[in-house]
């Protein structure tokens, strides 16, 4: 099982930065993968230049799951373990990630640090191996959906979150589609995910841990008393008190109907507002409507919010 780190464990490890022709790793630690849109998205790896490589098994099925819990958790280790597969980038998210944690072997991925990236339901990993491992991980883009898509990837923060081994500081600003909520500056470490997978941590051995950060939350079709009752959940079990700052997703279709007479940023603003922190809504990363942004969890950034939002990273995420 993998336990948490110490919180003063620091700095976090950064993997190897990914080059050009390196071989990539696919799992599905979650549901279950169509070959079509696996495929189509293999396509869009090699595009960018990338030798995607995959297990038959990753097919398997057992309910909504991509095989039993010991099929993933196995093939999870063993792209960790692998000499030859330089990142390892999920297939897609749905259910399933959270019965991995139990079942892995801790000294398969500790001594093996390596890229991994995607969101939804895989913000249970991604959070848990960035405890736990004291790993940069990354929030961003899978390749059965966003790989998969024409415009699905922002190949920019894509190549200066995991090739940007010489990156000192970079920049997600302008085309982000972030907009201010809440003016105001602060610097922390870069944390966070998919909302419903943050609030299900809670009172687990994989609590997220959010003292100093930059907490990136977003989410997909939850309504809005919903997303408001998971912000309670997170700011009642005081996992917002020492938040630098937040920053929200698109959030894609977190409405309760097409004709309400309030807003989302208006049910965030409530619960939110009385941190005193800067706030920031619709950056683009996670369940997206185009061009996913990638996000390196467990570095040093900054966010700046007045007339316009800015988030910096202010070290590279992985190592040469």
């Amino acid at each position: 099982m993998l336990k948490m780190a110490s919180a003063t464990q620091n700095p976090r490890i950064k993997p190897r930065a990914l080059r050009p022709g390196d071989k990539v790793g696919i799992v599905a630690p979650a549901s279950n993968v169509k070959r079509d849109m696996l495929e189509a998205g293999c396509d869009g790896l090699r595009q960018a230049g990338y030798e995607p490589f995959y297990f038959e098994s990753i097919l398997d099925r057992d309910l909504y799951f991509a095989g039993s819990v010991e099929r993933r958790a196995r093939e999870l280790e063993d792209m960790f373990v692998r000499d030859d597969i330089c990142a390892i980038v999920c297939a897609r998210g749905g259910y399933g990630s959270n019965y991995l944690p139990p079942a892995l072997d801790p000294n398969k991925i500790v001594s093996h640090p390596k890229i991994l990236v995607g969101y939804s339901d895989i913000t249970t990993l991604v959070c848990c191996i960035a405890d736990s491992a004291n790993f940069v991980t990354f929030h961003g883009p899978m390749v059965a959906k966003d790989f998969a898509l024409p415009d699905g990837v922002d190949l920019n923060s894509w190549q200066n979150a995991l090739g940007g081994a010489c990156v000192e500081e970079w920049s997600i600003a302008q085309g982000s589609g972030a907009k201010p909520l809440v003016a105001g500056e602060a610097e922390g470490i870069l944390y966070g995910g998919c909302l419903s997978m943050l609030a299900a941590s809670l009172g687990t051995l994989h609590e997220i841990r959010t003292a100093g950060t930059i907490l990136f939350i977003e989410d997909i079709a939850a309504k809005p008393f919903q997303i408001d009752r998971m912000l309670m959940q997170l700011k009642l079990a005081g996992k917002l008190n020492d938040v630098r700052g937040l920053v929200f997703g698109e959030m894609l279709d977190c409405r309760q109907s097409p004709d309400q007479d309030y807003t989302l940023e208006e049910v965030i603003l409530r619960i939110v507002e009385d941190l005193r922190i800067p706030v920031a809504f619709g950056l683009r990363s996670g369940h997206v409507s185009r061009a996913n942004i990638t996000l390196p969890i467990g570095v040093r950034s900054r966010l700046i919010v007045n007339d316009a939002v800015e988030l910096r990273i202010l070290e590279a995420a992985t190592a040469k």
